[in-house]
């Protein structure tokens, strides 16, 4: 407890105050799970980003709605641990720590693994910091002293009791696949390793005749070189032209090999002749289609770029050579009928600069049926199973897995989880362990590592401890309640983690997996460096603060949707903060050195007063609710409405009354709603603007240390009046029709008019009575004519609200005469936008030619000035009656 302090500047500073808030709470070691048993837990784990650069507005995006999580729960009294770490990211840092390398005119074959290695430690260590610094700037309540790396000891245990598990079930294999492969230097690359350009190619357009003589098919290829490896044609199940020709065969040209006719879904029916030939060995996509024909995979070349024995008359020649002479035969046998000019895009190694030939090899697999048949039965369960929020999304989960093919996990890089597989230096036996082989000299142990996935698959569990069974925080923390991500990553890391933790677990990871979509420019356009379209998340905060970027980001868009990023709406949720900054300092200026102790509900209170904790009461059981939800969009808006409408422009100007008057006990009562309301708005609201709340609630009468800990709002039974809800309801309608016919009429509110209300009974007159003070301060009449038995003026503005007519009378209020010729002249004003804006409409050649967008905001004009100008024209006729 303590006395207020009155000396909040006149605008609030984000800068000034955020990052002192930031290490008081971590002095204060508020975001750390305490454990015990008074307390339900509460957990999610962070997404961890990669360690490969800093935060975009996606990661600001997930990591706020999942604060907002962490937050409530805690404040609702969980024992709520929010479980922060970091990726290694193998491919991505890789290419990073790769590109740092190449700058300073070396590689990682000069530095060698080992050394290799600490200039990746390095960089994860700077990047790390990086990112620390802006969790901290968001104001993200992360558990630092539960931080993990996917790299860390216990992680790797983790990884290395998986893999070798799966290896001894027989769901980890060794086979073969299409890998990125360097002719010049011999060598597997990863995807990033492959530099892509634009090349002036060609296509080659070929017959391969029947078998039974009664004609041909048409292929196009641009590498006829790799012909020689063809196993199969593969055409569209639907298409017309060659339904009749499945499971043909044909006699391959050259070779005169007989290969078959298949159908399958991944041929493009509008691209070429519809028909594509099948090589399993030189092309990842033929590989699939070949493993679900199970076709033969021939291998035509050699690792250093010649044909081997597979290219029959082509053996030993470079397979560019091969190309050349291979469309000279083609020529000469007459089945080559077309060469097209060609732009394509060409892989080429980023070390050596060699063509990159997409080529057969040897990988470790996750044989992931059995995996996929654990998920799909927890998902037939009423009870139990994972919830995707939109539901929507569990569909296309389910899709995907239905349809799953195995996993390959090996990859050709050093930064990563090496396999802990070991190969017999004699013998070629394989040794897979969770330690290294006794007489290790006689072993060579697999360079490849496993893809990230594979450890990020893990992450559920592997950072409550997994595999040590007698880990406290993996009893009293797993399985997560929650699992904030994007739908992007759903087959990556969603559906994995489901595999893995029902298979080492036997729970699902989380509960419910609550899935947003993209940040989008204003445009709804992808951020991309190429569009020069992004936006910093710290340069948002520098500008306007945390607190707005975080109630932009988390109430722009509802579940599964993307989100469009505009300024301008950050500036609103600033003016939104600012609003109630301005409407605490008018609550601290007013309460005259009231203690938290002394906050007193108990009095008699106004109208005001108990429409204000009910309008409280209910948006305190809608907020909760929505949050339960996951509909921040929605608890954005109740939350809007009830702060900026309802406790900022009606119940402070309300207050003002009995604060400014000479009753001492109502001063007192409605010091203490202002101050009970505000501190549970505060408290409301603190999860979306932690910053903000903080530094008020800092200043006003309070309990506790820190709002963060701060218990969260409930419905108090007591302070509920529907009643006085329905009575203020009836006001506040009067009110605004008053003053927007004030408005419409050019009344300023400075001026009294004459006002007449007609009540519909005695009940709602006696109301009204009653109430009177809030009329006369809020609507200025004079004089104010309230009975039953009302007869309505000949010339008056008429209105009607719930259960009572409103009559304001011309006469005194304006010249008439005056009134009309001003309305007629706007009339004339509307009337010829609405002539000029609809001949452009009706200009074929504007709206063909025009952007979509420019149309239909000249829709949107017409819409508006047709709606004003029947406004003005109604108001004409009232006057003139």
């Amino acid at each position: 407890m303590q006395e207020q302090d009155i000396s909040m500047p006149t605008k609030y500073d984000p800068q000034k105050t955020e990052a002192k808030w930031y290490q008081y709470w971590l002095d204060g070691k508020f975001f750390e799970a305490k454990g015990g048993e008074d307390k339900e837990p509460y957990t999610i784990v962070i997404p961890p980003p990669n360690v490969t650069g800093k935060l975009h507005l996606g990661h600001a995006w997930d990591t706020t709605l999942q604060d907002i999580l962490i937050r409530t729960k805690r404040m609702q009294g969980y024992d709520a641990l929010w479980l922060p770490g970091m990726d290694h990211a193998g491919i991505a840092t890789q290419a990073k720590v790769e590109g740092k390398l190449k700058e300073e005119g070396t590689n990682r074959y000069e530095l060698g693994r080992e050394k290799f290695l600490e200039t990746s430690w390095e960089w994860k260590h700077e990047y790390a910091e990086f990112i620390r610094k802006q969790w901290s700037k968001l104001g993200l309540s992360v558990d630092y002293s539960r931080e993990r790396f996917t790299l860390d000891e216990g992680l790797s245990n983790a990884v290395k009791e998986v893999f070798v598990t799966l290896y001894e079930k027989g769901l980890i294999y060794r086979g073969e696949y299409i890998i990125n492969w360097d002719p010049q230097t011999k060598t597997a690359l990863s995807d990033i390793e492959v530099i892509y350009k634009d090349v002036q190619g060609a296509l080659y357009h070929m017959k391969y005749p029947l078998v039974d003589g009664s004609g041909h098919i048409e292929i196009a290829t641009t590498r006829p070189e790799t012909m020689l490896g063809d196993t199969a044609v593969a055409v569209h199940p639907e298409d017309e032209r060659y339904k009749d020709l499945i499971g043909k065969k044909v006699k391959l040209p050259i070779t005169g090999r007989e290969i078959e006719i298949v159908a399958d879904d991944y041929v493009d029916m509008e691209f070429g002749s519809g028909a594509v030939k099948i090589t399993p060995a030189h092309d990842p996509n033929d590989f699939e289609i070949g493993n679900r024909h199970n076709l033969k995979r021939i291998l035509v070349m050699n690792e250093d770029g010649t044909m081997n024995d597979e290219a029959g008359p082509y053996k030993g020649m470079d397979r560019f050579e091969c190309r050349k002479q291979i469309i000279k035969d083609l020529q000469d046998q007459g089945v080559l009928f077309e060469i097209e000019e060609h732009m394509h895009s060409v892989g080429h190694s980023e070390r050596s600069g060699a063509v990159v030939e997409p080529y057969l090899s040897t990988q470790w697999f996750v044989k992931m049926q059995p995996l996929a048949d654990q998920a799909i039965e927890l998902q037939k369960q009423e009870q139990g199973k994972v919830n995707f929020v939109p539901e929507r999304f569990e569909k296309t989960y389910l899709n995907w897995i239905e349809n799953i093919r195995d996993w390959c996990i090996s990859r050709q890089l050093w930064w990563g989880h090496r396999i802990p597989a070991w190969y017999h230096k004699e013998t070629g036996e394989i040794y897979v362990g969770r330690t290294e082989p006794k007489d290790l000299e006689n072993w060579t142990q697999d360079e490849d590592v496993l893809d990230t996935w594979f450890s990020s698959a893990l992450w559920p569990f592997s950072t409550m401890g997994w595999p040590d069974e007698t880990s406290e925080d993996l009893k009293r923390y797993y399985p997560t309640q929650a699992l904030v991500t994007g739908y992007d990553i759903i087959f990556f890391w969603v559906a994995r983690m489901i595999f893995q933790g029902l298979e080492f677990t036997d729970e699902r990871p989380f509960n419910d997996v609550l899935i947003h979509g993209l940040v989008r420019d204003a445009e709804g356009r992808k951020m991309s460096k190429s569009l020069g379209n992004g936006v910093d998340p710290m340069d948002v905060i520098d500008k306007y603060g945390a607190d707005s970027l975080r109630y932009f980001l988390s109430t722009g868009s509802s579940p599964g949707n993307d989100l469009r990023f505009y300024w301008e709406k950050v500036e609103s949720t600033w003016n939104f903060g600012n609003k109630i900054w301005n409407a605490s300092r008018f609550a601290l200026m007013n309460m005259d050195g009231l203690k938290y102790d002394e906050i007193d509900l108990t009095g008699e209170k106004s109208l005001a007063d108990k429409w204000i904790l009910t309008r409280l009461n209910e948006t305190i059981e809608s907020v909760t609710k929505l949050i339960d939800a996951y509909e921040f969009g929605e608890v954005g808006r109740a939350l809007y409405n009830f702060i900026w409408d309802d406790f900022c422009d009606w119940y402070i100007e309300m207050a003002k009354l009995p604060l400014y008057g000479e009753d001492e006990a109502r001063k007192k009562t409605t010091r203490s709603v202002l101050a009970y309301t505000l501190d549970q708005t505060l408290r409301l609201l603190h999860p979306f603007m932690p910053f903000i709340t903080e530094e008020i609630w800092q200043h006003i009468p309070h309990e506790g240390e820190s709002i963060t800990v701060a218990s969260w709002p409930v419905k108090r039974e007591d302070l509920h009046f529907e009643e006085s809800a329905k009575e203020m309801k009836l006001l506040t309608e009067i009110i605004r029709s008053v003053r927007n016919t004030r408005s419409e009429m050019n009344v300023p509110p400075s001026k009294p008019i004459e006002i007449q209300l007609k009540p519909r009974d005695e009940d709602t007159l006696k109301q009204l009575e009653t109430n009177r003070s809030y009329l006369d301060r809020f609507c200025n009449p004079e004089p104010l004519t309230m009975a039953l038995d009302l007869v309505a003026p000949d010339k008056a503005m008429t209105s009607v609200v719930s259960g009572v007519e409103i009559f304001l009378p011309l006469e005194g209020l304006i010249d008439i005469e005056e009134e009309i010729k001003r309305l007629e002249n706007e009339y004339k004003k509307w009337d010829a936008e609405v002539e000029r804006v609809q001949k452009k409409l009706s200009n074929e050649g504007f709206v063909k030619k025009a952007p979509e967008k420019v149309v239909e905001e000249e829709r949107a004009k017409e819409k508006t000035y047709v709606d004003n100008r029947q406004k003005v024209e109604e108001r004409i006729k009232e006057l003139k009656n």
